[in-house]
């Protein structure tokens, strides 16, 4: 069996896949633009298989790419998808990665359009999304006395990892194991901040590449202790605004009931994490 060609079947079935490049003629409206990004998973990197069902890792896989497209106030509409299949995946084991990224796609509204499947002997999968924005908001365009705020709550992926590591269980609704992405609640804030990225290598780890893009320091309105600084794999968004939207943005998030913690103010000078890397 050709186990490419039944998995190719498996998640995508349109007029985009048979070639050897996926054309799409679609006329934007204007003031639209493409937005592309792509992200890597990687077995013994990023996960461990023992650790998620084949499903949970397509999904957890597609979500942390469309973490990104979000954060960049941008609509996700397509996926190429690259991945390397252990040789002694089943048809089950395939069928089971295959319904992971189709319930994905199908949520978030996305054409699977084509990619790449090779031989190998761990699962490596890596993603690109293809979205639209008309109005992008980049890492860059912090300005000082801005507030800086993130979504939700950090620190309990660090503490499950650790626990998996230790060969311990955790539970299935645990953030490292699914994602909670804020798209409805980022889409209706953008107009009102100034930057933005996803919180994928630990706050600590995003302050500094923010310090670094836009040449500027932070001084912290109170201490945040490493175990939630620190905390990677959490996708909660880091963003920051002018006080004068304070009060619109609190709102909005009340509005989806989403916690902000706004910790930090935008100063001269420049901030360095001192956080380890947290993948193994």
């Amino acid at each position: 069996m050709n186990k490419e060609n039944y998995f190719i079947t498996k998640i995508a079935s349109n007029q985009f896949i048979g070639d050897d490049g996926a054309v799409i003629l679609e006329k934007l409206k204007k003031n639209e633009n493409y937005v592309y990004s792509m992200d890597a998973f990687f077995e013994n990197v990023h996960f461990k298989r023992e650790w998620l069902s084949l499903k949970e890792i397509a999904i957890k896989s597609m979500l942390v790419n469309i973490s990104d497209a979000i954060v960049m106030n941008a609509t996700p509409k397509y996926a190429l998808l690259s991945i390397a299949i252990p040789s002694d995946f089943t048809t089950e084991n395939l069928d089971e990665l295959a319904l992971g990224f189709k319930k994905i796609a199908k949520k978030y509204n996305i054409t699977i359009i084509g990619g790449d499947t090779i031989a190998n002997t761990k699962l490596d999968i890596s993603i690109t999304i293809i979205s639209i924005t008309k109005k992008p908001i980049y890492r860059s365009g912090a300005k000082k006395d801005d507030l800086v705020c993130y979504t939700g709550e950090l620190g309990r992926t660090k503490e499950d990892l650790e626990k998996l590591l230790k060969g311990e269980t955790i539970d299935k609704n645990s953030k490292f194991i699914k994602p909670k992405l804020h798209k409805d609640f980022f889409y209706e804030v953008a107009p009102f901040i100034n930057c933005a990225l996803d919180i994928s290598d630990g706050l600590f780890f995003e302050l500094e590449r923010l310090s670094k893009v836009n040449k500027l320091g932070f001084h912290f309105l109170e201490g945040i202790p490493n175990a939630i600084g620190c905390s990677g794999e959490e996708y909660e968004i880091l963003f920051t605004f002018s006080k004068k939207k304070k009060k619109k943005i609190e709102a909005i998030a009340s509005k989806y009931n989403l916690p902000l913690n706004i910790f930090a103010k935008v100063i001269e000078g420049e901030y360095k994490c001192k956080c380890k890397g947290h993948h193994f």
